[in-house]
């Protein structure tokens, strides 16, 4: 099993627009970060967690060849804009591709990029639109996604609900403020944790980087990976103040497990 970590960023990315910060004029390549989301790489199967706006770019650097289902965490700008960018994987594979998430998530794709699934919408002559299986996840309910086992596990995220997943031995968990304590029983025996962790002081509602290492430490999983870094933490610093099995990830980072 892999996981590529194609973007670490938040919804403002790092270097951020007009910011002249020592973290978005570093030269550091890992300080570079585009906004969120993950390529799982096991048993044959690739699937894509998230699709921000950075999409293409990220698969490309990644040299990633096919996805074979997509998994959505959440419907906020950073997480779904980049969706037009399916349209390869689709129009290669002849066949609508499968993407999962929470009810109100793909509610809420199919109505912003209503040319996607609006049958009158036909491309015109020599062009293409993605085409796009739609399948809703119920929270705590393991699903086969591309053939792997996908437990959903639901999230608060201001008034917007998220999904974390965890897939065997890794879990992936984005946009969290909080993880209750039936979550973290579920997320007992990981090899690798991936939590989102914004900065220092606390946010009303992401982890801050002091809740994600408590987090972290209560899961026990033998590696942690940060994820959704802002410009307020280079990535060399942060890594040389946190405790030993947690460690920044970076646009481009491999986990293999």
């Amino acid at each position: 099993m892999r996981l590529t970590l194609l973007g670490t960023g938040t919804s403002f990315g790092v270097p951020q627009i007009g910011c002249d910060c020592a973290v978005c004029r570093s030269t550091d390549p890992r300080d570079r970060r585009s906004r969120t989301g993950a390529l799982l790489e096991a048993d044959g199967a690739s699937i894509l967690i998230d699709t921000p706006p950075e999409l293409r770019a990220q698969l490309v650097a990644a040299r990633v060849q096919r996805v074979d289902a997509v998994l959505y965490t959440h419907e906020h700008a950073d997480h779904i804009n980049g969706i037009d960018d399916l349209r390869i994987f689709s129009v290669r594979r002849h066949a609508p591709l499968p993407v999962y998430g929470p009810p109100e998530t793909l509610t809420r794709v199919r109505q912003s990029f209503g040319y996607i699934f609006d049958d009158a919408v036909q491309p015109y002559a020599g062009t293409s639109k993605p085409s796009l299986a739609l399948h809703p996840l119920e929270p705590d309910i393991s699903a086969s996604v591309a053939g792997i086992e996908v437990l959903p596990l639901a999230f608060e995220h201001g008034h917007a609900r998220v999904y974390g997943y965890r897939i065997g031995p890794l879990a992936y968990i984005t946009d969290v403020k909080a993880v209750p304590e039936a979550e973290r029983a579920r997320l007992k025996g990981l090899e690798v944790l991936v939590i989102n962790a914004l900065w220092w002081r606390p946010h009303p509602t992401h982890l801050s980087i002091p809740e994600a290492i408590e987090t972290a430490q209560a899961i026990g999983a033998r590696r942690t990976y940060l994820t959704h870094l802002t410009h307020e933490t280079g990535h060399a610093e942060l890594a040389a103040r946190l405790p030993p099995g947690i460690e920044p990830g970076y646009d481009g980072l491999v986990i293999t497990i």
